[in-house]
């Protein structure tokens, strides 16, 4: 009995380590180009990645003077839903802005 009962608990606590594993994370960037203000970019920021506006100020003055900046870390559904939403915004009102993600 207890030849069975080692068995099955080797399964469990592998499974069990398994299922506690974090998911990947990715990183979400916004890309410069000539055309999207600096406003836009800081609600952007505010408005899909929940920044405050000093932070949303401090990250659009990277993306300006570097191309590009970290908008923060997320899942990969998150990521690619942001990344969207950002690309939509952006089309609805006429500006080219970019928006990326890579893994971690």
């Amino acid at each position: 009995m207890s030849r069975y009962y080692s068995d099955l608990n080797e399964e469990i606590m592998s499974e069990t380590q398994e299922k506690n594993c974090e998911p990947p994370l990715y990183k979400v960037f916004l890309l410069n180009d000539d055309y999207t203000t600096m406003e836009f970019v800081v609600e952007i920021l505010m408005l899909v990645f929940k920044k405050s506006f000093e932070e949303s100020t401090r990250i659009m003055l990277n993306v300006h003077s570097r191309g590009i900046g970290l908008c923060g870390l997320y899942t990969y559904e998150i990521a690619e839903t942001k990344v969207d939403i950002v690309h939509t915004l952006a089309q609805k009102n006429g500006f080219p802005l970019k928006c990326t993600m890579e893994k971690n």
